[in-house]
């Protein structure tokens, strides 16, 4: 039997006495690219920290694969074999490249210095970053230094990968660029992505997990999250007051999402359109 690279059982993290960011999550995840998707303030960076063994859950479990972080050695295995991009990296301007990543390295224990080094320049050539290894980081683009992080989060090889937000703040160009970048590394890897970019999910996941409120409202398949909104899409010459959103397109009508009137004009969902949906359902259960 396969070990799952995460199995999470009954996971919580509270900040204060009441409020719990994360509440009795489980999860598990085999090899390939799962997305996480969910509102500011769902716990989905919470959920994250805990995995990468950033900050204790306050209850449940989690092994990672196959160790346990609730112990000393544990957490050491783990921090071995798992690379962790943190929403907002904490880069020294004054590193190179290589210099981050080599650092990196060292707290992953890569204690061979030759065979470090070649572990670095791999992660760097596979983030597309050989020529500038050698810069400096305050002197690289925000692009570039999104891939410095995932260099960073690469190095050592680690057969479970954990990025928040990779693409916040990436212009278009960047941001397909990125998407390779991730796909290539899912291949024989499990990787889970936390984004606020539905296109992110649609064009790299083969599973996505909605959470808000701190508990998963959704988790399947992008083909199953658009398909909650078949027949819940429609075009109107205006915005239909009735719509839980509607906007205005590019050929000037408008694209309303929700219940629609008799005799409207469906649209072909997408998956924005059943992540919206499942959004409306997770706050009618907090305010029933």
């Amino acid at each position: 039997m396969t070990v799952p690279a995460l199995a999470a059982d009954a996971l919580g993290k509270r900040f204060g006495r009441r409020s719990w960011a994360l509440r009795d999550r489980s999860l598990r995840l085999t090899p390939g690219v799962t997305g996480l998707l969910g509102p500011n303030g769902a716990g989905k960076t919470t959920l994250l920290r805990v995995l990468a063994t950033a900050v204790p859950a306050d209850r449940g479990a989690f092994t990672v694969l196959g160790h346990d972080p609730s112990t000393a050695r544990g957490r050491q295995e783990v921090r071995r074999r798992l690379g962790y991009l943190p929403q907002t990296p904490g880069f020294h301007p004054d590193f190179t490249a290589f210099e981050f990543v080599d650092y990196v390295a060292i707290l992953k224990e890569l204690t061979d210095r030759s065979a470090r080094h070649r572990e670095v320049r791999r992660a760097l050539d596979e983030v597309g970053l050989a020529d500038v290894r050698g810069k400096r980081i305050r002197k690289l683009s925000g692009g570039m230094r999104q891939r410095v992080a995932l260099a960073a989060a690469l190095v050592g090889d680690p057969a479970f990968l954990v990025l928040d937000e990779p693409t916040v703040g990436l212009d278009p160009e960047q941001r397909m660029r990125f998407r390779e970048l991730i796909a290539t590394a899912g291949e024989g890897r499990t990787v889970l992505l936390s984004t606020h970019q539905t296109e992110d999910v649609a064009m790299l996941c083969h599973r996505v997990v909605v959470l808000a409120g701190g508990t998963v409202r959704f988790d399947g398949t992008p083909a199953e999250l658009t398909a909650r909104a078949a027949g819940r899409v429609w075009s109107s010459e205006g915005r239909d007051p009735g719509a839980l959103a509607g906007w205005r397109t590019g050929l000037g009508t408008f694209r309303n999402v929700g219940d629609p009137p008799p005799g409207a004009d469906l649209l072909e969902p997408t998956l924005e359109d059943g992540y919206l949906l499942t959004l409306d359902g997770a706050a009618a259960e907090v305010t029933a």
